[in-house]
Parts: structure tokens; sequence; C-alpha cells
């Protein structure tokens, strides 16, 4: 089996299915985790957003955001916000899982839904919402290297992560932090079915209890 089709068979695994129907009514958002193979390796796309925006205005995020009336589910929703910022065509991916829901610093109930897309896609950024596309290794999010962690952080369950990343095709650096660093840590460590070189709160062979137990805190705050 090739490197994608091994991937895809290792993340349907992670697919939460119902498991957490019986979450109260929260205000819900998606993102979209994209992933392609490259010579032979994973990688992601992430977007940098406007800095006009109102919310998380110049930080790096997954093309994603609020659900929609219109949205059937939470993989509707990724779908539509990747094609409104990006360009992304529905059909031009191939959702393979929606991981644990986090609740972000806004209240939203987030839903990662991960997909493969082709290397040859060009993005088209739609310049309200965002500045940049760029691309990063998967196993980058594993390294140590570019890596640092703050303890304690205020709101956060486990270490507050935070990646700094030199683009090699624009030279352009990007500063990978909070909840879109740990999704795209807990994707790399699922995915490469590898435990990262620094502390991420959880197990990667099974990371559910650690996303439930950051769920149920953050319920009960609420």
């Amino acid at each position: 089996m090739d490197i994608k089709g091994e991937t895809i068979a290792i993340l349907k695994q992670f697919d939460i299915g119902n498991k957490f129907s019986y979450l109260p009514v929260l205000p819900k958002a998606s993102v979209l985790i994209p992933l392609f193979v490259k010579n032979g390796e994973l990688y992601t796309l992430m977007t940098l957003r406007s800095k006009e925006l109102k919310t998380s205005a110049g930080e790096v995020c997954f093309p994603g955001g609020k659900r929609d009336p219109s949205d059937r589910d939470d993989v509707d929703t990724a779908l539509r916000e990747a094609e409104e910022e990006i360009g992304l065509s529905p059909q031009g991916v191939q959702v393979v899982c929606r991981l644990f829901p986090i609740i972000n610093k806004s209240g939203l109930l987030v839903t990662p839904v991960v997909g493969f897309i082709e290397e040859s896609f060009c993005p088209c950024p739609n310049p309200a919402e965002v500045s940049a596309v760029f691309t990063v290794p998967l196993d980058f999010f594993t390294s140590e290297k570019d890596h640092c962690a703050a303890r304690d952080a205020a709101g956060m369950v486990g270490p507050l992560h935070s990646f700094h990343f030199m683009d090699p095709d624009s030279g352009s650096q990007y500063h990978i932090w909070g909840l879109t660093a740990m999704l795209a840590i807990l994707v790399a460590a699922l995915a490469l079915r590898k435990q990262p070189e620094f502390d991420v709160g959880f197990d990667s062979q099974d990371p559910l209890s650690f996303f439930q137990q950051i769920l149920h805190r953050r319920i009960s705050k609420l």
C-alpha cells in the first residue's frame, strides 16, 4: 500500500462518528486539515489570516470557520470554508475522517476534518480572509528543533505549543501556535504513527481520553 493509502487507513480508525453526540448544544465551527504527498512525504497546507479580520487577525490557521445554517454537518462547514478562503473545490478533497472536537478560546466547538488534496492544487486566497498560503512537512510537528511550549497557560489543558516555521518557498517565517499547533501535532502523531520528541500531554496511540478530558473540563466551566 502507498503512503496515502496507509495514512487513510490509519486515520479512519480515529473517526469520531457519533461519539460526541451527547455534548450540549454549543456554537460550532470546523477546520479542514488538508494533507498531500510530495516526494514520498506527507505535507499539510496552512493559511495566514488577514490582518483585517475581527478575530485571530494575522494568525496561522487551517482553513475553516463557523457553521452556517445551510451546512448539513461539520464536513460541509470545513469544505465550504476552504473553498471560500483558498479556492479549494469540495470535489478536490477526499475526506478521510473527523477528529475529536475541541472548544476554542471563543467558546466554539471546533471539529477538525482531515482530507487529502492533490499535490498540484494551486490555492487562490481570498484577500479579505487570507494573506498567505503555505505548506509544511507533517513531521515538522513531531520535532523538538523549532518547538517550544508554555506550561499553565490561561485556559489551556496541557502545554501551549508553539512552532516557528521558515517557508523555503517564500522565505517567510510563520508562528504556528495554540489550537492550530495542537491539531497539527495530533494529525502528525496519528498519521506518522510517531510520538513527538516533546511532551504533548496525550498518548499518540490512544489520544481520545485526553481530548475527552479537555472537553469535559471546558464544558464544566461554561
